[in-house]
């Protein structure tokens, strides 16, 4: 185990496991612009943004199909979905940055010998497009877990826990970040330390969610890691 200073109760970690949404990049206007776009496209239908924010964090089968049950819309998938990346990938192109502190946070757990992971709700596409645009990559990662590989979402803890087994850890030996109260929920489920990026959602839902520790962003959490 690597020893890392995030606070009393985290003195040693010995994987750091990634959100992408919200933690890595902030894809979240484009991903519900391409939502209303498609529902509006193949529905008819207008969506306001904040319908999609009790689905945050959860999937884009969830994210979609949650609004749909609610507006009682006949969701087409794999069809809307993939018409939704579409879009989406369109949308990005050029236009997608990182989050403050992010690439830095990421090689700097790589540089201290910590192994890394992605473990994030949507789909391989989104996640492939996302890493191009903000300069990642999968070699920057050990590991990664999409919504592809997994049966249950979050707030499940399933993806944390294929995260965690696929760089040969246990997952109470994991420092998860998040940006979501459903992915909080998932680390806490998992028996991980979680620290919350306060990006999307206030600090205080964060906390009760059960994060450890919340940040604005990983530029805040640099000071965190040995130098």
């Amino acid at each position: 185990m690597i020893g890392i200073a995030l606070g009393r109760e985290l003195a040693r970690i010995a994987a750091a496991l990634f959100d992408m949404d919200g933690v890595l990049c902030d894809s979240e206007p484009f991903i519900c612009e391409a939502a209303r776009r498609m529902f509006r496209e193949r529905h008819g239908v207008e969506v306001a943004p904040e319908e999609f924010l009790p689905f945050v964090g959860a999937g884009e089968d969830r994210y979609l199909g949650g609004v749909a049950e609610r507006r009682s819309i006949a969701l087409r998938l794999p069809v809307d979905k993939d018409r939704t990346y579409a879009i989406y990938l369109d949308l990005i192109r050029g236009r997608l940055r990182p989050l403050p502190g992010a690439v830095e946070f990421v090689r700097r757990c790589r540089a201290l010998g910590l192994p890394t992971a992605v473990a994030t709700s949507a789909d391989r596409v989104k996640l492939a497009g996302n890493l191009r645009e903000i300069g990642l990559a999968d070699g920057d990662f050990d590991a990664v877990i999409t919504g592809d590989d997994i049966r249950r979402k979050k707030p499940d803890p399933e993806i944390f826990l294929a995260a965690a087994a696929a760089v040969g850890v246990l997952p109470a030996a994991s420092l998860v970040v998040e940006d979501a109260p459903n992915g909080v929920r998932a680390a806490r489920a998992a028996g991980a330390w979680c620290l919350g990026v306060a990006s999307g959602f206030p600090a205080a839902d964060l906390t009760a969610a059960g994060a450890h520790a919340v940040v604005p962003d990983l530029a805040a959490a640099q000071s965190m890691l040995p130098q």
